[in-house]
């Protein structure tokens, strides 16, 4: 009996017969059903770590920091990306000498990662709590990452059921996708889903070993990884004065205290080193200001209400050096 109204699609007689609304919803439901099997069908051909690897590369920005990050190395990690490329069929990112950079069907998988991430994260911290202990996330760059290890006490004691979990680094702390849980940005953030409360200046200066010889030789963060301002700037200066790079700004450290030249610090590095001196006054156009950075979801989580006040009050207490104010240890 043919259908009354309605779209026509093909009988099964080969015939075109009218679609009433009851075969209507049935073959768009069909069709829906066949395109989510298909989707499925190609996911379950890609390994959930291959997906992992596209995250890192994507969020450090090249070969090079996801190998750092993974510890596979940077041909293995672009070995992998390739792969994934192919098993989706699209091209995910746009390969040039500076790093990596997500194409547009790369940043909708990007953001496609980034809400199944967020999902999982949800179902970790309810099944940790249910378990008596939660793991707290926190990104933060790698020189306030060193004063918040030393001061690792006054985060978490013996009693508190969390644990934490440090992301060390240049990058950007992703938090609107429940990436990190805290973290400390050299800007306010704009996203309308994230809470900030402001922690003053960070000051930045030219240091050199003590005592040392007094010449003009340089030592950076190679430009692929030169990230922050304060790592730009030696490239931007002293080009043709830098007689070694390195990939991470912590080796600038170890560099300047072997007197191998001179490089930019954090004041609150610098000043406090009682090997360094300033090899001149500070950085001024260096300066900014940083912000304590929550999700305004998590913000009241009792662990993280917890280590944000806390990340706060220290920061806080070392307002003066983080501003470049004390000279010295001794000052």
């Amino acid at each position: 009996m043919p259908c009354r109204g309605g779209r026509e699609i093909p009988g099964c007689n080969g015939r075109r017969q009218p679609l009433g609304k009851a075969n209507l919803y049935a073959a768009n439901f069909a069709l829906s059903t066949r395109s989510f099997a298909l989707h499925f069908s190609a996911m379950k051909n890609v390994n959930w770590d291959s997906y992992q690897i596209f995250l890192i590369v994507a969020r450090q920005g090249g070969l090079t920091g996801a190998a750092q990050a993974t510890g596979l190395s940077p041909a293995t990690v672009g070995r992998r990306i390739l792969q994934l490329e192919e098993t989706v069929g699209r091209s995910l990112f746009n390969r040039r000498q500076t790093g990596y950079t997500l194409t547009l069907d790369g940043q909708v998988l990007f953001d496609e990662l980034r809400e199944m991430e967020a999902a999982v994260r949800r179902v970790e911290n309810w099944r940790e709590e249910s378990a008596g202990l939660v793991t707290v996330r926190i990104a933060v760059g790698t020189w306030l990452g060193w004063l918040l290890m030393e001061n690792f006490r006054a985060l978490c004691t013996d009693h508190d059921p969390f644990r934490i979990e440090f992301s060390v680094g240049e990058r950007r702390a992703q938090l609107a996708h429940r990436e990190h849980d805290i973290g400390i940005r050299a800007f306010q953030p704009e996203e309308p889903n994230l809470a900030a409360r402001y922690m003053g200046e960070v000051a930045y200066a030219a240091y050199q070993l003590k005592n040392g010889a007094n010449f003009e030789r340089w030592i950076a963060v190679g430009e692929v990884d030169a990230i922050s301002s304060y790592l730009r700037w030696p490239h931007q200066h002293h080009a043709g004065e830098i007689i070694a790079t390195v990939d991470r700004p912590r080796s600038l450290l170890d560099l300047a205290r072997a007197g191998a030249g001179i490089t930019v610090l954090p004041c609150f590095i610098g000043d406090l080193d009682p090997m360094l001196e300033r090899a001149g006054g500070e950085i001024a156009e260096l300066r900014h200001k940083h912000w304590l950075v929550t999700h305004s979801d998590d913000r009241s989580r009792r662990e993280i209400r917890t280590i944000s006040d806390r990340m706060f009050k220290l920061l806080k207490s070392h307002a003066d050096v983080l501003a470049g104010k004390r000279p010295s240890r001794m000052g």
